[in-house]
């Protein structure tokens, strides 16, 4: 990130970065979804603020925010830019501290930030993982933080994610009940193509779900053995490594509730990752794009007082 860029310090060349990542072919209505130009007018004067339009088909007015995360925020738009481009140029995120001091905002509006930008990042109708010929790796673990980074209140209880990784592909994490076929399972099988080669340890619980897919292999983790020719899950447990690095280091605890936002930043990041050919500005884009048509209100993110 080269924070001279002007679509950093400049909220009208930050506008015009959202314009041109979220209205590739120019503006539309986000209340009646008219693209029409000749039938969209953009409104210009003292008492008009920039990049604001009206359509002629609803008579309403509108900007590039609305619709978006982005909506009815008074921080300014450069500064949502940096805030999106901090949670997507590394590996273990940011915390609502660091972007707290850095944009010098409140540490609540800061954390609302981060939370709207995670919204933005998750996926909307997420393509099926694996195929003919795929692997796809499983395995859970807990997240929740250690107990010695709290500094007021109970000691979290752990919770239970599940992650399924295609190799050389994306990845898949979701919060479990427990660890059971009953619960395993529906998120494994709702997202797998059971055409895949599916690989685990050798948890009793994988084993009649395994029944389903075009092979089951595993390891014997009890008798040390951690790979067998191509069998093993080393990819997914090397995931789980920044997703408890970013957890425990960053963000010292995360709530249940707030669980799965963390979780899609992490599959975010993973997803779109430098090996697979996405450098940071590009991700901050992508995570930009996923903005359009979500809303996040704090009434919503704040079902619980922000710990992170």
């Amino acid at each position: 990130m080269n924070i001279t860029d002007p679509i950093y310090s400049d909220e009208n060349k930050a506008r015009e970065h959202l314009e041109s990542l979220l209205w590739p072919e120019g503006p539309f209505c986000p209340h009646c979804g008219n693209a029409d130009p000749d039938r969209i007018h953009k409104l210009e004067g003292k008492s008009t603020r920039p990049g604001v339009y009206k359509c002629r088909e609803c008579e309403k007015p509108f900007s590039v925010t609305v619709g978006t995360v982005f909506e009815s925020s008074h921080v300014p738009l450069n500064k949502w830019l940096y805030a999106t481009h901090k949670l997507n140029s590394g590996k273990k995120g940011t915390s609502a501290h660091q972007l707290h001091r850095e944009l010098g905002v409140s540490y609540k509006t800061a954390w609302f930030m981060a939370h709207r930008i995670r919204e933005a990042m998750t996926p909307v109708t997420p393509p099926t993982m694996g195929g003919e010929g795929k692997v796809i790796e499983a395995d859970e673990t807990e997240v929740g933080g250690k107990a010695k980074n709290r500094r007021y209140g109970p000691i979290p209880k752990k919770a239970t994610v599940l992650s399924l990784v295609e190799r050389g592909g994306g990845v898949r994490s979701t919060r479990v009940a427990s660890v059971s076929p009953k619960s395993l399972r529906p998120a494994i099988v709702k997202v797998a193509s059971r055409k895949s080669r599916l690989m685990t340890d050798d948890a009793v619980w994988y084993t009649r779900i395994g029944e389903e897919f075009v092979s089951h292999e595993s390891t014997e983790h009890g008798k040390g053995e951690y790979v067998r020719g191509d069998v093993h899950t080393n990819t997914v447990e090397g995931f789980f490594s920044i997703l408890k690095r970013g957890i425990i280091g960053t963000y010292h605890h995360v709530s249940e509730e707030h669980l799965p936002r963390y979780l899609a930043e992490f599959d975010f990041r993973y997803n779109n990752r430098a090996k697979l050919g996405v450098n940071d500005g590009e991700r901050a884009a992508r995570a930009i794009a996923g903005a359009r048509g979500k809303r996040l209100t704090y009434r919503q993110a704040d079902r619980k007082a922000p710990t992170n």
